[in-house]
């Protein structure tokens, strides 16, 4: 199996809102009130998805393969905390500067790195996000390097203030953008601009022919992919208060990419499924097993190779296929 295979077709085929697409973001409000000492972890796994969700833009629509994506992350990451270092700290205009200069660097380094294919585009992606966390590293006088980088935040419309005994605006905080950019990310592969998406994906050949610019529109998908990777650093780096250059590490490349293909590339939720499964398995919570579970990785790796193997992409499609099984045979 390619990479390029992982993702199949979409299961949502049409723009129109189904009502079962109401549940992540009821059950989301849900956790607020049956979990709340759960919270803080909460939080994570909504920035995680909107991690997950950006990669998942450029792997499930258009077919671009990634293990360097935590370069933008890192970089919304950092550039929230190098505005709170110099006086900034409103948080809603960090957010936007995070998803500029993210971005700004996904158009720079996919106008050239969107001119190969295959396993060289996929080395090249890993080489940008190692040059990215060397230089943070050589650069610990401003980044803070190893020691980290604290990090202050206004409260959010001056209203609600970020607390380190309490996740509660953080939470909805994060759950607000999270919905906003998703609302973002589905209006664009409904549209005319993500079907050209998935014809490249399927056939660069063919879209060549008819007349596509097909290297424009990759560099268009790759560098909004890194603008909402870099939000999702912003808001790791506000909701975390500190930060290290572990944002940069190419084991949180690999760890997104494997959200992605768990929970199902090319289908939208799948990003709320893998991402809240690994960082479930991660945490060791109780959440879990109601104990410590130190072998969360064999899991994952069990999960993944499950839910390949099966061919329905992901929990989600094999979420998917269950409950159709289900409704034909009671029907």
């Amino acid at each position: 199996m390619s990479l390029g295979s992982l993702a199949a077709a979409p299961i949502l085929t049409d723009h129109r809102v189904r009502p079962l697409e109401a549940a992540p973001w009821l059950i989301a409000i849900a956790v607020y009130f049956v979990l709340p000492a759960q919270l803080g972890l909460a939080t994570q796994i909504l920035i995680m998805i909107l991690f997950a969700l950006s990669l998942d833009l450029i792997v499930g629509y258009a077919g671009i393969i990634s293990l360097g994506h935590a370069a933008f992350f890192g970089a919304g990451a950092y550039t929230v905390g190098l505005l709170s270092k110099y006086g900034w700290t409103e948080p809603l205009t960090g957010l936007l500067a995070a998803a500029a200069i993210a971005g700004l660097i996904g158009f720079g380094s996919g106008w050239v790195l969107l001119r190969t294919r295959g396993l060289t585009l996929l080395m090249l992606t890993i080489a940008v996000a190692i040059m990215l966390h060397e230089l943070a590293n050589d650069l610990d006088t401003i980044t803070g390097g190893f020691d980290g980088l604290p990090i202050e935040t206004d409260p959010i419309l001056g209203l609600f203030r970020f607390s380190a005994l309490s996740y509660d605006n953080q939470y909805f905080y994060a759950l607000a953008v999270l919905f906003l950019v998703f609302v973002l990310v589905r209006s664009t592969v409904y549209s005319p601009f993500g079907r050209s998406l998935v014809g490249i994906k399927e056939s660069t050949t063919r879209m060549h022919a008819i007349g596509s610019p097909v290297h424009l529109r990759l560099v268009q998908v790759y560098s909004m992919s890194a603008a909402i990777a870099g939000v999702a650093g912003g808001l790791f780096a506000q909701a975390n208060a500190y930060l290290t250059t572990q944002v940069l590490s190419f084991g949180l490349s690999g760890d997104v990419l494997i959200m992605v293909i768990l929970g199902g590339a090319g289908q939208l939720y799948g990003a709320f499924l893998g991402a809240t499964a690994f960082l479930l398995l991660e945490r060791q919570t109780e959440l879990v097993l109601g104990t410590e579970f130190p072998y969360w990785q064999l899991a994952v790796g069990t999960a993944l190779v499950l839910t390949v193997l099966s061919g329905q992409n992901g929990l989600l499609g094999l979420a998917i296929t269950l409950y159709r099984r289900l409704r034909g045979r009671t029907s």
